[in-house]
Protein backbone atom coordinates (compact mmCIF):
# COMPACT_ATOMS: atom_id res chain seq x y z
CA UNK A 1 0.00 0.00 0.00
CA UNK A 2 1.80 2.97 -1.27
CA UNK A 3 0.53 6.72 0.27
CA UNK A 4 0.40 9.69 -1.77
CA UNK A 5 3.22 11.95 -1.41
CA UNK A 6 2.89 15.34 -2.79
CA UNK A 7 -0.60 16.02 -2.46
CA UNK A 8 -1.69 14.09 0.01
CA UNK A 9 -4.98 14.57 2.19
CA UNK A 10 -4.77 14.56 5.92
CA UNK A 11 -6.65 11.45 7.62
CA UNK A 12 -8.37 12.79 10.34
CA UNK A 13 -11.43 13.45 12.41
CA UNK A 14 -14.38 13.11 9.77
CA UNK A 15 -17.75 11.98 9.27
CA UNK A 16 -19.78 11.27 12.19
CA UNK A 17 -20.79 7.45 12.96
CA UNK A 18 -24.68 6.38 12.10
CA UNK A 19 -25.18 9.90 10.75
CA UNK A 20 -26.33 9.02 6.88
CA UNK A 21 -26.16 11.26 4.03
CA UNK A 22 -29.05 13.08 2.98
CA UNK A 23 -29.68 12.44 -1.10
CA UNK A 24 -33.15 14.91 -1.22
CA UNK A 25 -33.46 18.54 -1.03
CA UNK A 26 -35.46 20.29 1.62
CA UNK A 27 -37.42 23.37 2.05
CA UNK A 28 -35.10 26.18 0.92
CA UNK A 29 -37.46 28.11 2.79
CA UNK A 30 -36.78 26.13 6.15
CA UNK A 31 -33.31 26.25 5.50
CA UNK A 32 -32.74 29.63 5.41
CA UNK A 33 -33.64 29.23 9.01
CA UNK A 34 -30.94 27.27 8.97
CA UNK A 35 -28.82 29.22 7.58
CA UNK A 36 -29.01 31.72 10.66
CA UNK A 37 -26.26 29.07 12.24
CA UNK A 38 -23.69 30.05 9.26
CA UNK A 39 -24.68 33.57 9.44
CA UNK A 40 -21.70 34.82 11.79
CA UNK A 41 -18.95 33.23 9.29
CA UNK A 42 -20.72 33.18 5.68
CA UNK A 43 -22.92 35.42 3.55
CA UNK A 44 -25.16 34.87 0.88
CA UNK A 45 -27.45 36.15 -1.38
CA UNK A 46 -27.31 40.04 -3.18
CA UNK A 47 -24.28 42.09 -2.05
CA UNK A 48 -22.62 38.82 0.17
CA UNK A 49 -18.90 39.66 0.61
CA UNK A 50 -16.71 37.42 1.96
CA UNK A 51 -16.18 37.21 5.91
CA UNK A 52 -14.28 34.99 7.80
CA UNK A 53 -15.31 31.88 5.58
CA UNK A 54 -16.19 32.88 1.69
CA UNK A 55 -19.69 34.07 0.58
CA UNK A 56 -21.98 31.10 -1.08
CA UNK A 57 -23.30 32.61 -3.55
CA UNK A 58 -22.71 29.84 -6.50
CA UNK A 59 -21.40 26.97 -4.05
CA UNK A 60 -22.63 23.96 -6.33
CA UNK A 61 -20.21 23.33 -8.55
CA UNK A 62 -17.48 25.38 -7.02
CA UNK A 63 -14.29 23.76 -6.48
CA UNK A 64 -13.16 23.96 -2.97
CA UNK A 65 -10.78 26.58 -1.73
CA UNK A 66 -11.61 28.59 -4.75
CA UNK A 67 -13.03 31.82 -3.93
CA UNK A 68 -10.23 35.06 -4.03
CA UNK A 69 -9.09 36.36 -1.73
CA UNK A 70 -10.23 34.66 0.86
CA UNK A 71 -7.73 32.69 4.09
CA UNK A 72 -8.10 28.57 2.89
CA UNK A 73 -6.34 26.45 5.35
CA UNK A 74 -3.41 24.38 3.48
CA UNK A 75 -6.29 21.51 3.85
CA UNK A 76 -8.72 23.26 1.76
CA UNK A 77 -6.30 24.27 -0.65
CA UNK A 78 -5.30 20.60 -1.22
CA UNK A 79 -8.55 19.56 -1.45
CA UNK A 80 -9.19 21.52 -4.21
CA UNK A 81 -6.28 20.82 -6.16
CA UNK A 82 -6.88 17.50 -5.78
CA UNK A 83 -10.38 17.76 -7.75
CA UNK A 84 -13.18 18.50 -4.66
CA UNK A 85 -16.22 20.34 -5.79
CA UNK A 86 -19.03 21.21 -3.82
CA UNK A 87 -22.11 19.21 -5.09
CA UNK A 88 -24.92 18.07 -2.88
CA UNK A 89 -23.17 14.85 -1.89
CA UNK A 90 -19.78 16.27 -0.52
CA UNK A 91 -21.68 19.26 0.81
CA UNK A 92 -24.01 17.66 3.05
CA UNK A 93 -21.05 15.54 4.36
CA UNK A 94 -19.08 18.60 4.90
CA UNK A 95 -21.61 20.46 6.96
CA UNK A 96 -22.52 17.04 8.69
CA UNK A 97 -18.77 17.62 10.32
CA UNK A 98 -16.60 19.97 8.19
CA UNK A 99 -13.96 17.74 9.09
CA UNK A 100 -15.24 14.90 7.12
CA UNK A 101 -13.16 16.09 3.64
CA UNK A 102 -11.12 18.78 4.76
CA UNK A 103 -8.73 17.81 7.29
CA UNK A 104 -7.96 20.62 9.68
CA UNK A 105 -10.05 23.48 7.96
CA UNK A 106 -10.71 26.89 9.76
CA UNK A 107 -14.15 26.54 9.87
CA UNK A 108 -14.79 26.36 13.96
CA UNK A 109 -18.24 24.56 13.61
CA UNK A 110 -19.19 21.39 15.04
CA UNK A 111 -21.71 20.76 12.09
CA UNK A 112 -25.51 19.44 12.24
CA UNK A 113 -26.05 15.99 12.51
CA UNK A 114 -30.03 15.85 11.32
CA UNK A 115 -30.44 14.73 8.04
CA UNK A 116 -33.42 17.10 7.54
CA UNK A 117 -32.04 20.00 9.07
CA UNK A 118 -28.97 19.69 6.32
CA UNK A 119 -31.84 18.67 3.22
CA UNK A 120 -33.34 21.82 3.66
CA UNK A 121 -29.89 23.77 4.22
CA UNK A 122 -28.49 22.37 0.74
CA UNK A 123 -31.79 23.80 -0.96
CA UNK A 124 -31.48 27.19 0.38
CA UNK A 125 -28.16 27.30 -0.78
CA UNK A 126 -29.32 25.58 -3.81
CA UNK A 127 -31.22 28.49 -5.09
CA UNK A 128 -28.35 31.15 -4.73
CA UNK A 129 -25.92 28.87 -7.81
CA UNK A 130 -26.61 29.82 -11.22
CA UNK A 131 -28.43 27.33 -13.45
CA UNK A 132 -28.91 24.46 -10.80
CA UNK A 133 -29.91 22.13 -13.64
CA UNK A 134 -26.36 22.18 -15.08
CA UNK A 135 -24.45 22.18 -11.95
CA UNK A 136 -22.19 18.95 -11.80
CA UNK A 137 -23.31 16.10 -9.18
CA UNK A 138 -21.98 13.27 -7.77
CA UNK A 139 -23.77 9.79 -8.67
CA UNK A 140 -27.11 9.80 -6.72
CA UNK A 141 -26.79 8.12 -3.50
CA UNK A 142 -29.31 5.96 -1.66
CA UNK A 143 -31.39 7.17 1.55
CA UNK A 144 -31.70 5.76 4.42
CA UNK A 145 -29.17 4.01 6.31
CA UNK A 146 -27.12 2.45 3.00
CA UNK A 147 -24.05 4.65 3.17
CA UNK A 148 -23.62 4.43 7.48
CA UNK A 149 -20.92 2.69 8.75
CA UNK A 150 -21.75 -0.50 9.98
CA UNK A 151 -21.27 -0.28 13.89
CA UNK A 152 -19.85 -3.62 13.46
CA UNK A 153 -17.32 -2.27 11.69
CA UNK A 154 -16.66 0.62 14.24
CA UNK A 155 -16.31 -1.88 16.80
CA UNK A 156 -13.53 -4.38 15.53
CA UNK A 157 -10.38 -4.59 17.53
CA UNK A 158 -7.69 -3.62 15.40
CA UNK A 159 -4.48 -5.62 16.08
CA UNK A 160 -1.80 -2.72 16.64
CA UNK A 161 1.28 -4.82 15.48
CA UNK A 162 -0.77 -6.19 12.36
CA UNK A 163 -1.39 -2.38 11.67
CA UNK A 164 2.14 -1.71 12.45
CA UNK A 165 3.50 -4.06 9.42
CA UNK A 166 0.60 -2.79 6.61
CA UNK A 167 2.19 1.20 8.31
CA UNK A 168 5.70 0.40 6.67
CA UNK A 169 4.55 1.75 3.39
CA UNK A 170 2.75 4.51 5.15
CA UNK A 171 4.98 5.93 6.48
CA UNK A 172 7.15 6.40 3.31
CA UNK A 173 5.48 9.32 3.19
CA UNK A 174 4.03 10.59 6.25
CA UNK A 175 6.21 11.13 9.22
CA UNK A 176 5.81 8.59 12.35
CA UNK A 177 6.97 11.74 14.85
CA UNK A 178 3.72 13.85 13.79
CA UNK A 179 5.63 16.40 12.09
CA UNK A 180 4.56 18.30 8.96
CA UNK A 181 6.90 18.72 6.22
CA UNK A 182 4.56 18.65 3.13
CA UNK A 183 2.50 16.16 4.49
CA UNK A 184 0.47 15.54 7.26
CA UNK A 185 1.42 13.70 10.14
CA UNK A 186 -1.07 11.13 10.85
CA UNK A 187 -0.25 9.76 14.55
CA UNK A 188 -2.67 10.30 17.25
CA UNK A 189 -5.75 10.22 16.21
CA UNK A 190 -9.02 8.82 17.77
CA UNK A 191 -9.12 5.00 15.95
CA UNK A 192 -13.10 6.16 15.02
CA UNK A 193 -12.06 8.55 13.01
CA UNK A 194 -9.29 7.46 11.53
CA UNK A 195 -11.89 4.27 10.30
CA UNK A 196 -14.68 6.78 9.12
CA UNK A 197 -12.40 8.45 7.19
CA UNK A 198 -10.80 5.79 5.33
CA UNK A 199 -14.53 4.65 4.53
CA UNK A 200 -14.93 8.45 3.25
CA UNK A 201 -11.88 7.79 0.80
CA UNK A 202 -14.05 4.06 0.08
CA UNK A 203 -17.40 6.33 -0.40
CA UNK A 204 -15.72 8.87 -3.00
CA UNK A 205 -16.04 11.70 -0.67
CA UNK A 206 -12.88 12.51 -0.16
CA UNK A 207 -11.44 13.15 -4.00
CA UNK A 208 -7.75 12.03 -4.07
CA UNK A 209 -7.89 9.20 -6.46
CA UNK A 210 -4.60 7.52 -5.03
CA UNK A 211 -6.33 7.31 -1.53
CA UNK A 212 -9.70 5.86 -2.73
CA UNK A 213 -7.93 2.76 -4.25
CA UNK A 214 -5.85 2.42 -1.56
CA UNK A 215 -8.78 2.34 0.60
CA UNK A 216 -10.74 0.13 -1.80
CA UNK A 217 -8.17 -2.37 -1.20
CA UNK A 218 -8.15 -2.66 2.49
CA UNK A 219 -10.17 -5.00 4.55
CA UNK A 220 -12.40 -3.70 7.54
CA UNK A 221 -9.87 -5.75 9.49
CA UNK A 222 -6.61 -4.09 8.00
CA UNK A 223 -8.17 -0.39 8.47
CA UNK A 224 -8.89 -1.49 11.93
CA UNK A 225 -5.09 -2.38 12.43
CA UNK A 226 -3.99 0.37 10.77
CA UNK A 227 -6.27 2.89 13.23
CA UNK A 228 -4.95 0.57 16.30
CA UNK A 229 -1.48 1.22 15.12
CA UNK A 230 -1.31 5.26 14.20
CA UNK A 231 -3.98 5.52 17.43
CA UNK A 232 -1.16 5.34 19.98
CA UNK A 233 1.80 6.84 18.05
CA UNK A 234 3.29 9.33 19.71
Amino acid sequence: MRWFCKSALILTAVLAAGGGWSAELGDPDKGAVVFRKCTSCHEIGADARNRIGPQLNGIFGRAAGSVPEVKYSASMLRAGSDGLIWTQETLDAYIENPKALVSKTRMAFRGIKDIRERSDLLAYLRTFSDNPANIPEAEPTATGTDHNIDPAILAIQGDPEYGEYLASECQTCHRTDGTNDGIPGITGWPAEDFVVAMYAYKEKLRPHPVMQMMAGRLSDEEIAALAAYFKDLE
